[in-house]
C-alpha cells in the first residue's frame, strides 16, 4: 500500500527553523535530559561517512551528522543480533554476557540501562524489535551454531537474490517497522510532550535485515534484500562498487566455511551482485526515513532542542562483500556500525575518529541520566568525546582504550573468532589461537581487507595478541564455547526422542542433508564422542 509520510517531504519542516511548533510542557530540573534510541539492524556503519554515504541518500543521517556527531570508527561487540544486543543492553563484552548464539542473550529479568533510568526519575517507554534477551530466533539457528565443529559442510541459507514490489507510490514496505515507528512517533506527540520528567524511549526496527526466503522452503533463513522502486529511486546505481573476491581456494578457511553455508559458493554475475547492494542501500533509505519520522515528530513537539537523540545499528550487512552476505564476519561490511548522536551539549558537524562499541551505550546513557557508572562495565561513556573534552578527562576508570573488541560464537562460522581492533590494525584470532591461522589488515592502506598481512608482520600480530589476551583468554573461552554447544546439542537431542531424525534433516540444512541423511548423522555421532581439550590457563 502507499501512503506514510516519509522521504525527503519530511525534510522541509525539519529545515525550516522558523515553523511554528507546539509548545512542550515546561520540566523542572530533573536528573538529566531526554534521550530517544532508535537501534536499526543491519545497517553498514561506513554508509554514514565518505565514501560509503555516495551511494544512496540518508537525509536524516545527514541531518544528525549536520546538528551532532557522527562515530568514524564504532563497532559491534559480536556481529549478530542477540549477542550484540545483549552487550548493547548490559554495557557487558559477549565473553561475560555468555550470549554465545542466537538464542542465547541476557536473563529476562538483568538489569539494563533503561530500568536504571526508570529507577532513578525517567519515564521510559520501548518499541520495536529488543532480541537482547534468550530463548529467540528459530531451532536450525541455535541446531547450526552447536554443531559448527562437526565434520560436515551443509548449505543454510537460500542463495541471496532480490525481490521488486509495488510501484514509485509504495512507502510502506516494512510494515512491522512502519507500525512501530508509527507508535513511537504517536507517543512522542501525545505522551511525551506532556510528561514533566525526562524520558527514555526506544525504537528497535527490523530494517535492514534482508527478509525471509519462501522460495527456499519454510525452513531456509532470510537472504531475500526487497524494496519498492520508491526507494530504489534513493540509490546512486553507478556509484555501487562491485566487491573483489578472493578464489575459493585462496580464502580463509573459516571465510569458505562462512561463504559455504550462506549460499555463496556458487557463480554469480556482476549485475546479481549489483542489485543485492543496491536493494540493500534501498531497505537503507527506508530505514533513514523512519528515523526521519521521530525526529519530524521531535521537532514538531518541541522536544527536539531539549532531547539527545542516538542512531546505530546491532551490526552491518556484507552484501556480498567477501563472497558472503549477512553478518557473522569481523569484516567492515559486518563489523562497522553507525553511531550518530546529536541534542543538548553534543558538538555540531563532528567527525569523531575514537574506537568506540555497543557497550559504550550503557555507560553513556547514564552519564546521560546522572546516574553513577558502575566500574565493571566493559563499555566507556560517549558523553566526553561529544563534547569535545580531553582524552584524560574521559573517565573515573583513564582513559578510553586505543582498541575495540568484537567476537563471535555463532552460526555460519566454524570457529570462535575475535578481533581487536586498534589505529590502523584489524587483528583477528580465533579458537585456541594456534589451530586456525590468525588474520591481520592494515586498513590504512587495505580498507577492503583483501590482503591477510598476518605472515610479513609477525611482530605486529605478537603485540597485538598479547593486548587481546590480556582482555580475554581467548583460548579458555573458545573451549568453553566448545563444550556448552556439545552439552547444548546433547540436551536437545534427548529432548526429541524418536522424532530426532525426522527434526535435525528439516532444518535450514535440509536440501542438502537430506541427500545424505546417514553420512550427517553419523558426523555428528562422531563428534558426539570426541573429547574436548579443556584449557585451564
Amino acid at each position: 500500500m502507499a501512503g506514510g509520510g516519509a522521504g525527503a517531504a519530511l525534510l522541509l519542516p525539519l529545515l525550516a527553523a522558523a515553523l511554528p511548533v507546539a509548545a512542550a510542557r515546561p520540566r523542572p530540573a530533573g536528573p538529566g535530559h531526554s534521550v530517544v534510541l532508535v537501534a536499526c539492524d543491519s545497517l553498514d556503519g561506513r554508509l554514514t561517512f565518505y565514501p560509503g554515504n555516495q551511494t544512496v541518500e540518508l537525509p536524516f543521517i545527514n541531518f544528525m551528522k549536520r546538528h551532532g556527531a557522527v562515530f568514524l570508527n564504532a563497532y559491534t561487540n559480536s556481529p549478530i543480533c542477540c549477542p550484540s544486543r545483549a552487550a548493547m543492553w548490559s554495557g557487558l563484552f559477549t565473553h561475560l554476557t555468555e550470549s554465545w548464539n542466537n538464542f542465547k542473550g541476557l536473563d529476562p529479568d538483568y538489569v539494563t540501562w533503561m530500568d536504571l533510568m526508570q529507577k532513578h526519575g525517567y519515564h521510559t517507554q520501548k518499541y520495536g524489535k529488543l532480541d537482547y534477551t534468550s530463548g529467540h530466533h528459530s531451532v536450525s539457528n541455535r541446531v547450526e551454531a552447536w554443531t559448527r565443529d562437526v565434520d560436515f559442510l551443509l548449505r543454510q541459507e537460500g542463495r541471496p537474490m532480490v525481490n521488486l514490489t509495488g510501484d514509485r507510490r509504495h512507502v510502506r514496505v516494512m510494515e512491522a517497522d512502519w507500525r512501530n515507528t508509527d507508535k513511537a512517533v504517536a507517543w512522542i506527540r501525545e505522551e511525551a510532550i506532556n510528561l514533566t520528567q525526562p524520558f527514555a524511549l526506544y525504537l528497535g526496527l527490523n530494517l535492514p535485515h534482508p527478509y525471509p526466503s519462501p522460495y527456499a522452503g519454510e525452513n531456509f533463513g532470510s537472504s531475500t534484500f526487497l524494496t519498492s522502486p520508491y526507494w530504489l529511486e534513493k540509490v546512486m546505481y553507478e556509484a555501487i562498487k562491485i566487491p573483489k573476491w578472493s578464489s575459493l581456494s585462496e580464502m580463509h578457511p573459516v571465510d569458505y566455511y562462512s561463504s559455504y553455508t550462506k549460499n555463496c559458493t556458487g557463480q554469480f554475475t556482476k549485475k546479481e551482485v549489483k542489485n543485492i547492494r543496491a536493494f540493500y542501500y534501498a531497505m537503507c533509505a527506508e530505514t533513514d526515513a523512519m528515523l526521519g519520522e521521530v525526529i519530524s515528530a521531535l521537532r514538531d513537539t518541541g522536544l527536539l532542542k531539549e532531547t539527545i537523540v542516538i542512531f546505530t545499528s546491532d551490526h552491518g550487512e556484507l552484501a556480498m562483500e567477501h563472497r558472503q552476505f549477512y553478518k557473522m564476519s569481523m569484516y567492515e561490511g559486518s563489523s562497522h556500525v553507525p553511531l550518530l548522536v546529536m541534542g543538548p551539549g553534543v558538538k555540531e558537524q563532528q567527525q569523531i575518529s575514537n574506537l568506540v562499541s555497543l557497550v559504550d551505550i550503557y555507560p553513556t546513557m547514564l552519564d546521560i541520566a546522572g546516574i553513577p557508572v558502575p566500574q565493571n562495565l566493559s563499555g566507556y561513556s560517549l558523553i566526553p568525546l561529544l563534547q569535545g573534552k580531553a582524552e584524560e578527562e574521559v573517565s573515573p576508570r583513564g582513559p578510553r582504550p586505543s582498541w575495540v573488541l568484537s567476537e563471535f560464537h555463532g552460526c555460519n562460522v566454524n570457529a570462535s573468532t575475535y578481533m581487536l581492533r586498534t589505529d590502523k590494525w584489524k587483528y583477528i584470532a580465533y579458537s585456541d589461537g594456534h589451530s586456525v591461522l590468525p588474520q591481520l589488515f592494515d586498513l590504512s592502506a587495505d580498507p577492503d581487507e583483501l590482503t591477510n598481512v598476518a605472515v610479513k608482520f609477525p611482530e605486529t600480530v605478537n603485540s597485538l595478541d598479547k593486548i587481546l589476551r590480556s582482555v580475554v583468554n581467548y583460548p579458555k573461552v573458545s573451549s568453553y564455547v566448545q563444550e556448552y554447544n556439545k552439552k547444548q546439542f546433547i540436551s536437545w537431542k534427548q529432548s526429541l526422542g524418536q522424532n530426532y531424525s525426522a527434526v535435525i534433516a528439516n532444518l535450514r540444512w535440509h536440501q542438502d542433508w537430506l541427500k545424505k541423511p546417514k553420512k550427517y548423522e553419523k558426523a555428528i555421532d562422531e563428534w558426539l564422542s570426541q573429547k574436548i581439550n579443556k584449557i585451564n590457563t
